[in-house]
């Protein structure tokens, strides 16, 4: 049913968009979502898009693009690129419409954008090889990254920090490894577990195999990804869980490869300009996971070096 809270904005929707909306409320109380699916699409069609909450939903104005409720509401991905770079945008918007600028100047590569609460100017950027999506806030960093390892159809996924800027070509580098069919992630900054303090650290031994990559810039073999999984959904923080999900790739017995690419690093607002206690709370979590499950298993780690 329509959200009492919202019928300043509800009650101006023609009736016949109401009951349609109402129709798809109830379709996915069925769990008919392809038939949940075909209301949403019609209400898009009319100029509205229909946002889930709590006790029931909102009938806003269509925006540029669409926002969801959660992350596995998002449908496939496909932007005809044979390499898709995929952003997880969570404030500080401006930035980041400045980052897809500069990734357009020096790639011909997908974007994908999943921006958690308001996108801000970033509709500015959209275009046919451009996929921008909004969800609502709270939605866990693994999660949006998951979205983009199962939905996006590209042979190679690169998950991108707005924070990472090109100077060059970035992407042709890292395809060109992945296609030799060595190595299934490769990335630009990583390092070597630090075993002597009880892998409580990672030392950047710079170019070559490593343990693990920091998603500044990792690019996958999306065929191999979906055979090792996901990230840890419950990694709500991106922070460290890049380092969880490295170990699982190792684990897998996937190879992980550090090089030099044409890439800097901008003011990283997601690490200096969110709450610290909530960085420091959820960054200590992902790490007491990875020593949970990884501690001790030297067999999974790369070559010493």
């Amino acid at each position: 049913m329509p959200n009492p809270d919202s019928l300043g904005s509800t009650s101006q929707v023609p009736d016949s968009l109401q009951q349609i909306a109402q129709l798809r409320f109830d379709a996915r109380a069925a769990k008919n979502y392809a038939l949940a699916d075909k209301y949403r699409d019609q209400l898009l069609h009319e100029g509205y898009e229909v946002i889930d909450v709590a006790d029931g939903f909102e009938l806003r104005p269509k925006k540029p693009y669409i926002t969801l409720a959660f992350p596995r509401d998002i449908r496939t991905i496909d932007l005809g690129k044979e390499t898709t770079v995929c952003l997880i945008v969570d404030g500080f918007t401006d930035d980041a419409v400045e980052t897809v600028k500069n990734i357009k100047e020096y790639s011909d590569c997908g974007i994908a954008i999943i921006a958690i609460g308001d996108a801000g100017r970033l509709s500015e950027v959209m275009d046919k090889r451009t996929y921008l999506i909004s969800v609502n806030p709270g939605a866990a960093w693994g999660d949006c990254a998951n979205v983009f390892l199962e939905k996006v159809q590209s042979t190679h996924i690169v998950i991108m920090d707005p924070s990472t800027r090109f100077t060059g070509d970035a992407v042709t580098p890292v395809t060109a490894e992945l296609e030799k069919g060595e190595y299934v992630c490769v990335g630009w900054r990583g390092g070597l577990v630090n075993i002597d303090d009880e892998w409580r650290s990672v030392d950047d031994k710079g170019d070559g195999e490593v343990d693990v990559l920091f998603s500044y810039f990792m690019a996958f073999n999306r065929t191999a990804m979906i055979e090792v999984g996901g990230f840890n959904p419950r990694a709500l923080y991106y922070r460290n869980a890049d380092m969880e999900y490295s170990l699982k790739i190792r684990q897998a017995g996937g190879k992980l490869l550090q090089m030099q690419l044409p890439l800097e690093q901008a003011r990283h607002h997601g690490y200096y300009d969110v709450d610290p206690e909530f960085r420091e709370i959820q960054s200590k979590k992902n790490y007491d996971r990875i020593l949970d499950k990884f501690r001790g298993k030297t067999a999974i780690l790369s070559p010493r070096r």
